[in-house]
């Protein structure tokens, strides 16, 4: 099995990159780091470990992070930092300024793990890995918003043009505000290559008619789930085509995915997910998916 590579979004997740939440998260202070009233840290851990069984039990192998109380309560949301493709990592840039050292921390770990460094963005660029689908194995999408932004975009095809990758970057809608979370993959959840969760009111009109043209299923969301969420509704991650994870108390979502041939697990996430903007592609990072 190749040890790092993942061009795909919903193929077999079979090695995978996590931070189990640990003293950062324990001394994060909820307004600080704009979590709601849902946030309990303790909790949070609780869910966190349930979610990771469930991770184990598909037989994906898990390489994880250590929290060192080095006070970075978002570092659990591994998706974000880092960008691993069949090339070599990429270090990504924040768009959260209480993030920016995470980058870093993934870098240090692909060189103890023997992952090699395809590059990093610098400067003026964000981007946040929430922010990007592979639309297939050379089409990466990118939402640019309050998170990614256009350098961000040129600087990844800087680094990716030459493997055969092209970055699309796509304007992100305003929603709630700068502070709130709203990533591309906030609004649309790959189940197979070519089947996706979607809440079309807050998808790039531009995107749309793409993922129409290239015959994408586009499997609704139900719109008050999606309130009701904080949009977690739509934070699902597939595990393999068709199967997928996903925070429960949405019964809605779960059952349109279903009624579209998606086997569907759950896990309790109010504490951990809705509470800290992130659900559970947020929490993982593949490494590999074949």
């Amino acid at each position: 099995m190749s040890e790092y590579g993942c061009q795909l979004m919903a193929e077999p997740m079979t090695r995978v990159l996590m931070r189990r939440p640990g003293k950062s998260l324990l001394a994060a202070d909820k307004t600080t780091w704009h979590y709601n009233d849902y946030f309990d840290a303790k909790k949070a851990i609780v869910q966190f470990n349930e979610f990771a069984k469930l991770i184990e039990a598909t037989g994906c192998e898990i390489l994880w992070l250590d929290d060192n109380d080095d006070g970075l309560a978002d570092a659990m949301f591994t998706r974000d930092s880092s960008l691993v493709t069949k090339a070599g990592a990429i270090a990504l840039r924040m768009g959260k300024k209480l993030r920016a050292p995470e980058p870093q921390m993934h870098k240090d770990f692909y060189e103890t793990a023997g992952i090699p460094m395809l590059g990093e963005l610098t400067g003026e660029a964000r981007i946040e890995g929430g922010d990007l689908i592979w639309l297939n194995e050379t089409t990466l999408l990118v939402g640019m918003g309050f998170r990614s932004n256009e350098e961000g975009v040129k600087q990844l095809n800087a680094l990716l043009n030459s493997h055969g990758i092209q970055a699309l970057g796509f304007d992100m809608p305003y929603w709630t505000g700068e502070d709130a979370c709203l990533h591309l993959m906030s609004v649309i959840s790959p189940l197979t290559e070519t089947k996706y969760l979607v809440h079309p009111p807050l998808i790039p009109a531009r995107l749309w008619r793409m993922l129409q043209e290239l015959n994408i299923e586009l499997v609704i969301a139900p719109e008050d789930e999606f309130a009701d969420s904080f949009g977690l509704n739509l934070n699902v991650l597939p595990t393999s085509p068709d199967h997928c994870i996903m925070i429960e108390g949405f019964p809605k979502t779960k059952a349109v995915m279903e009624a579209h041939g998606v086997t569907v697990t759950t896990f309790a996430g109010d504490a951990l997910c809705m509470a800290c903007e992130g659900g559970p592609t947020c929490l993982t990072n593949p490494l590999v998916r074949s």
